[in-house]
């Protein structure tokens, strides 16, 4: 497995609260606390489980390892559900009841069915683009719910701008995970969803020692920079050190940190972890995370489906896990390095170091589940 690391100037952890991001904190934070109070009430709301793997704790010499999995969420497969859903029902606050509703958003696949969820859920019209290389099984899964699938050239960034561009001719409100000069409100929102997995995982970890370490996938990096936000409320200066892992072939967060300003990386941005495979920053992200980061690193595909297998197959002490592709890329950069001492000195991983991620995926697309792991998902989990 290749990997690269780079080692940013905030290697002391992840709490500080600079004037860039500090205000956008603040709002994330109270916005947080309104979707967190909103979801729980949602009908067949329930906690996804945070799963403690000991096994892998013990081959890669750390003192303890949790890893919260989201396959479950709200039966959408992924934590993506809590986002698009929840900035929908933001969006029809104070709406008369007549008033109609049209959404629309780009997706490589997990957010789009949120949103279509969403939109099913209080009755609104949707939309969904995607671009050339989103399976036909996630095109159908969203469709599942109700939306229209519109199929797109070029990549998930091209996407991206072309709902903007339809939204805007036909009167369409967008809701998008990423965000860009002049639409910040809606990710906002979008964010505030993502938060409550967050929370859940910091009740779940205990009242003892917090993690010392966090690696998280990041694609546009909205899902890191929310996760990040909530460590910080509820730990402050023991806040853990934050690791962002990009796809090697659409590593525009490891670009951009190496960098010190927002990059763009171009072409089709191929990779296996489809969710990931953004070439652009999300602004709000950056704005969050830019002076929060200890490190940023890249990995090859290889990495992510060798950790979906060493999850799937588990061992005498970590019962099996379905983990999909895009869900593991935290756990898959950790892995990488995980035997490589410098790696380990530069961000003070030793034997008693504490790590928590995030399985933000099931297996969400299940041909591509089976083809790496050989096995259903249903013959993972009943092993």
């Amino acid at each position: 497995m290749d990997f690269n690391l780079f080692i940013t100037e905030n290697n002391h952890g992840a709490a500080s609260s600079g004037a860039l991001g500090c205000g956008s904190k603040d709002k994330l934070e109270t916005e947080a606390g309104r979707a967190i109070s909103s979801i729980r009430r949602w009908p067949d709301y329930a906690a996804t489980p945070l799963r403690s793997l000991p096994g892998l704790a013990q081959s890669t010499d750390v003192g303890r390892i949790e890893i919260k999995n989201e396959a479950q969420r709200f039966g959408l497969g992924s934590f993506k559900a809590l986002g698009g859903a929840y900035a929908i029902s933001r969006l029809l606050e104070g709406r008369s009841s007549d008033a109609t509703l049209s959404v629309c958003c780009a997706t490589d696949g997990n957010h789009g069915r949120s949103v279509a969820w969403g939109a099913q859920m209080f009755g609104c019209d949707c939309v969904v683009f995607i671009h050339k290389t989103v399976s036909e099984e996630r095109k159908q899964s969203i469709e599942h719910y109700g939306a229209r699938v519109v199929r797109t050239a070029g990549n998930y960034d091209d996407s991206v701008r072309e709902a903007q561009v339809t939204a805007t001719r036909e009167g369409w409100t967008v809701v998008s995970d990423t965000s860009y000069e002049g639409y910040m409100d809606i990710p906002m929102d979008v964010m505030a969803g993502y938060s409550i997995m967050t929370t859940e995982a910091i009740e779940q970890w205990g009242n003892g020692a917090p993690p010392t370490h966090v690696f998280l996938q990041t694609g546009v990096g909205s899902m890191a920079a929310s996760v990040v936000v909530q460590l910080q409320r509820a730990y402050g200066e023991s806040c853990p050190k934050i690791v962002l892992v990009d796809p090697a072939n659409a590593a525009c967060w490891y670009d951009s940190l190496k960098a010190g300003e927002p990059r763009v990386v171009g072409g089709d941005l191929d990779t296996i972890m489809a969710g990931l495979a953004c070439g652009e920053v999300s602004h709000l992200a950056w704005e969050l995370l830019q002076h929060d980061v200890a490190g940023v690193m890249t990995i090859d595909d290889s990495a992510a489906q060798q950790a979906m297998c060493l999850l799937a197959q588990g061992n005498d002490q970590d019962q099996p896990m379905v983990a999909g592709e895009s869900g593991v890329g935290g756990l898959a950069g950790f892995i990488a390095l995980a035997h490589d001492a410098t790696s380990r000195e530069k961000l003070g991983i030793d034997g008693d170091s504490r790590l928590l991620f995030f399985s933000t995926e099931g297996a969400t697309d299940r041909d591509v589940y089976q083809s790496v792991v050989g096995k259903t998902p249903e013959q993972v989990t009943s092993a």
